[in-house]
């Protein structure tokens, strides 16, 4: 019985640590963070996104950035990228938030490894673009694939039959080539996004479009080709970026760093050792793309 009584004043103890933590948590979140998924800081600070890998979704990386603009105590924005590009609707949701942010606050992209296709698109969108020299970015352009298995179909026998509402319902199924009315329809629909590719290039960075659509055939730059030919401003890398979001905003002494967590958890989770996972903005489903032969082989 002692015992028994022993272990469960501990465990009480355990709880009324934990519960307190909890309402400590809150009170500082609510302090100071100012938005869901930002590490607690003191004072004023720049606020550091990261983006990694490919782009499959937008939500979570839109929420972080939102939360930064709303945030009085950010008071400019890194946004760090290590992408090789991915789906078209999500890299332009990011890229239009971005906009939105740099209305009251700078925010400047620090490419990483690559940054490029949808990743430099979303880049194209900041105050300024910090790139290593030896960055692989551009790639701008659009690409769209299908596989076909018919030939393998009939090695082994197998047949599908299609019912459909109109001409163009089953584009791109892989058991039959591809026709040309469909071929056509694609391009244009391509051509359209590649568009607006350029377009959003040409007004982020303040290039004129036959200037960008010039340099965007597809290939990838280096960090520094890229600066030469106007496509980033500045090579150095992600601590230079930091110490040109905190000059920017006109602050002095040693830059304050405020990290998104990528998906809101309380600070002291980690404090505690409580394994959390976080959600990555990541090309995913759909046909469309903005990335394509980004990642060297």
């Amino acid at each position: 019985m002692p015992r028994r009584r022993s272990w469960l004043r501990r465990f009480a103890f355990v709880i009324g640590i934990g519960l307190a933590l909890v309402g400590i948590s809150a009170i500082l979140e609510r302090l100071g963070a100012g938005g869901a998924g930002v590490g607690m800081a003191l004072g004023s600070s720049v606020g550091v996104v990261e983006l990694q890998g490919e782009i499959r979704d937008a939500e979570t990386i839109v929420d972080d950035l939102a939360s930064l603009r709303k945030d009085p105590s950010v008071v400019a924005v890194v946004v760090r990228i290590d992408s090789p590009g991915g789906a078209v609707a999500p890299s332009q949701e990011i890229y239009d938030e971005i906009l939105r942010l740099k209305e009251t606050k700078p925010v400047i992209a620090s490419l990483g490894n690559i940054a490029a296709s949808g990743g430099y698109y979303i880049a194209a969108a900041a105050t300024t673009i910090v790139a290593a020299p030896g960055t692989l970015t551009g790639s701008i352009g659009v690409i769209m694939q299908f596989s076909g298995f018919r030939q393998l179909a009939e090695k082994v026998g197998v047949t599908q039959e299609i019912v459909k509402s109109g001409t163009f319902k089953d584009v791109g199924n892989p058991m039959r080539p591809v026709t040309e009315a469909e071929r056509k329809l694609l391009q244009n629909m391509v051509d359209d996004v590649y568009a607006q590719f350029v377009d959003a290039v040409a007004s982020g960075r303040g290039i004129d479009p036959a200037k960008v659509r010039e340099l965007a055939d597809g290939r990838l730059y280096s960090g520094q080709q890229a600066k030469a030919a106007g496509l980033v401003d500045e090579l150095g890398g992600y601590t230079r970026a930091i110490a040109i979001a905190w000059e920017r905003a006109g602050q002095t002494g040693e830059p304050r760093v405020r990290k998104v967590r990528g998906g809101w958890h309380p600070w002291w989770i980690d404090m505690i050792g409580e394994a959390v996972t976080s959600v990555r903005p990541g090309v995913g489903g759909g046909l469309l793309f903005l990335y394509g032969g980004a990642t060297p082989q």
